[in-house]
This record gives structure tokens, sequence and C-alpha cells, in this order.
């Protein structure tokens, strides 16, 4: 099937639509945690809300994954009845869905006063703070995920123990493994070509029915749309084989957690050239560069909530299973927060190793690219960089990283920098939102407490 050319504005959207004859398209909008919330609309509908806008629930910046409504935040609530929210339609997201007829896609974002709240939103005003400030923003992602021979019904009568993974024990770049399950293989890389998610990399990671996938780079805003339509889409192509895909930090503590690595770097607006690169530096990292790591390494432990999101995502944090536990970084080192890796002026770049795969993209390269470019416009000086392993290294208490998700939340309520950065409407939102979810977690009586007190205690 064939990619089409991506609309520009509203009526070129409109002109593919009903040159190809569609009655109904597919809209939807990304909440909070990152989960795609959408529907089918009817085509004259979609057209006058392309041209007009639309009201979105605003519910959808008002729950949690789990739909529970938040009782602590002020912008959606039973005190303002769950309102509609603005919204408005992205004419240049439009994708083509080969799982359904080639169905028209559409990406929409929040607008009005829901637009200081909202995940896509906000990302866009960090990428004008870049041009504004002379740089276009590149950035790539790579996913880790575990596929399941199981079905969404079959998780839950397992009470999500003993599943079974699509293939067994450790085999990290097997060709055996991607030989036997080709067909899936082959099927998700042409899903992603014909949705313009192109992975250039994809291979077995090590642990039972892991992949890996990198995603081919893009400016900034458009590399977001692209890896959270990945994980949607991955997720109901497993599906609709019988299998399951998940893309928790961690799903389990006998293997290692599941990363959601982020590479970023600057170009010159008006050149194109980038920016990060200087051999006559050390490591060839240019003064730009060196601030942009210094502000994402200074500002790491205050926007640690805006990548680890969940619960989930600090059973990852451990030493010596390949994620770190520190703001720390390195030259072509795995083990830091921050991996600098040389290369050319166009190559040269920054991966923001600290992300799991549970990320929400809008979020956490907000806060990637965000703390970078506070890092340049503040002069941000970084330690010298980790030779060896960090997780051998003792670091000052500025560096070491909240070590749960309610502490990272009250982090990042009292730092300025990401007031300044993301708006204060935003902070206290999002914060409030990850203060509702460790507390969801503390209400559940676990196996593990059963299992420890019942009888003995």
């Amino acid at each position: 099937m064939a990619n089409p050319a991506r609309p520009t504005n509203a009526a070129e959207a409109i002109a593919y639509v009903r040159e190809h004859g569609f009655s109904d398209v597919k809209v939807g909008v990304f909440d909070i945690d990152g989960v795609f919330r959408g529907k089918y609309m009817a085509r004259e509908k979609f057209e006058s809300a392309l041209e007009k806008g639309f009201g979105f629930c605003n519910v959808v910046l008002g729950w949690d994954s789990n739909d529970q409504l938040y009782d602590n935040t002020s912008f959606a609530g039973w005190h303002n009845g769950y309102r509609d929210a603005e919204a408005r339609f992205l004419p240049e997201t439009m994708r083509i869905i080969p799982l359904e007829d080639g169905m028209p896609l559409f990406i929409g974002e929040f607008a009005g006063d829901a637009e200081a709240y909202c995940p896509r939103g906000t990302l866009r005003r960090v990428i004008k703070r870049a041009a504004d400030m002379g740089y276009k923003v590149s950035a790539a992602a790579e996913f880790e995920f575990f596929v399941f021979d199981e079905t969404p019904h079959s998780v839950r009568e397992k009470r999500f123990r003993n599943l079974k993974n699509i293939t067994p024990g450790f085999f990290g770049y097997s060709m055996l493994r991607a030989g036997v399950h080709a067909d899936f293989y082959q099927d998700l890389l042409q899903m992603c070509r014909e949705m313009d998610m192109e992975i250039e990399g994809l291979h077995t990671e090590t642990g039972p029915g892991v992949l890996e996938a990198a995603i081919k780079v893009d400016e900034a805003l458009a590399m977001a749309d692209k890896a959270a339509l990945f994980k949607t889409y991955t997720k109901i192509l497993a599906q609709k084989r019988g299998w399951m895909a998940t893309f928790m930090a961690k799903w389990s503590h006998d293997w290692p957690g599941q990363s959601g690595h982020l590479h970023a770097s600057l170009s010159d607006l008006k050149t194109g050239k980038g920016v990060f690169h200087d051999p006559s530096k050390p490591h060839a990292m240019s003064d730009e560069m060196r601030w942009f790591v210094g502000g994402q390494q200074a500002l790491m432990p205050e926007l640690l909530a805006m990548i680890a999101c969940t619960v989930n995502s600090y059973t990852r944090l451990i030493p010596g299973f390949w994620a770190p536990t520190d703001a720390s970084w390195g030259v072509e080192n795995r083990t830091c927060a921050l991996r600098v890796i040389p290369g050319s002026e166009k190559s040269q770049r920054v991966e923001y190793r600290v992300a799991a795969a549970d990320i929400n993209p809008y979020i956490a390269l907000a806060a990637a690219i965000g703390s970078g470019l506070w890092g340049i416009e503040n002069r941000i000086e970084p330690d010298a960089p980790v030779e060896g392993s960090a997780y051998d290294k003792k670091f000052p208490k500025a560096r070491q990283l909240p070590r749960s998700l309610w502490d990272a939340a009250q982090r990042l309520k009292a730092s300025k920098a990401a007031r300044s950065l993301f708006g204060d409407a935003f902070v206290e939102h999002y914060a409030a939102t990850r203060e509702w979810e460790e507390r969801e977690f503390r209400r559940t009586i676990s196996d593990w407490q059963l299992e420890r007190y019942f009888e003995i205690i």
C-alpha cells in the first residue's frame, strides 16, 4: 500500500478523504499517560472540525490510564462538569492505517485553555523555544518491548502470572528467533513504513520474547508523533494475531527492564549545520553540546517524573540492569544516564538513557530537550564524564535521582526551571497526576504483602 503525500493544510486533507471515497476517518489525541484516545468520525463532521475546531471531553486530561478520575486537579473535574475542551486536528499528521484498508488517521491536540495541559502542546512550546534560540531539534527513539503468546483475556485469567513469551530464554541479536518469527517482523516493518514511522533497526534483545525497534530520526515533534503511534500500533498488530506486546518499564523481576532511549541533536535553523560537533574540543563536543548535556544532567532529578512516569518505572532504575541510577554522563558509556555519541557534524548527538519504554513520548522529549536548551541558555557546565562503570561511582546528592514517583513529583513541583520551561499550569497538573498514580498504588494490597504478612504477622 503506497504511503500518500502528507497534507499540509485542511483543504488538502479534505480533498484526500473525498477523492478516496472515505465516509469516515479515524481521529485521536494522546492523553497525559501517552494513551491514544479517539474515535471514528463521519467525513462531514471531520471536515467541519478541520476548519472550525471541535470539542473533546476534557476528561481525557482528567483521568488516569485506567479511566479513574483524578480528585486533585483543577482543570478537569466534577466541579466544571467535565465540559468539552477546545481541540484541533492536524492535517500534516495524516496516516493511512494498513490494518484498516487504508483508513485515514489524524492526530489532534488540545487548544484554548486546555493547550497549557496538552502533552503535544507542551513539546511544541519547547520546540518553539529552540526555534527562538535559532535551533532546529532532531530526535530519534528506540523502544524495547516484550511479546507474549497471550490475549487481553488470558493475561487477566492468569492474573498476569506464568505468562508465555513468544520465545524462551536469553538470546540477544538472534537471527534464529528473527527467522522463526520473520512474518511478524516483516508485518511490523511494513506497517511502520506505510504509517510513516519507519524502523531503521529491529532485533531481539536479551530476554524471552523481547524486541528492540529503533525509529528513524526526524524533527522532534514529528518523532514524538511517530513514537506514540508506534507503541499503539505495535500492540494492535500483536493483538490481531493473538499475541500481546507490553511497553512496561519492567514487567518481571527476573528480566531486565525495557528502555525507551531518546536521541537528540540541534542544527542551525538558517544554515542547517549541526551545532553539536566541534573537532577542536574534547570529544568533539561544541560549547552548545556541552551546555546542553550540562542542563540535562542538572535538571534530570527535577524533571524525572516527566520521564519515569509510572510507579513501575522506578523498579527499572537499579544497578546492573542497563538502566542509570544517578544523573551521570559519559562518552559512549552505556552505564550513564546520558551517553554522548561522537560522530560527524550530522550525526553527533546525546542519548537520554534514563527513559524507559513506558514514557509518554511528548512529555519525555519535552523534558529531555527543554533541559538541554535551559543548559545552553544558562551555560551550565556538566561534571567530568564518567569513565568505567557509573554504578561504581559515588555521586553527590544533587545528582541522585528520586527513588519513587511521589518524590519525583515533589521535585517537579518545586522546580523553578520546570515552571519556566513548561508553564505553571502544566507542572501543577502533571505533578498532581503523578501523585494520584502513587496514591492508587498505595491503596493496592499486593500479592507480595499477602504472602509476607497474612499468616506470620
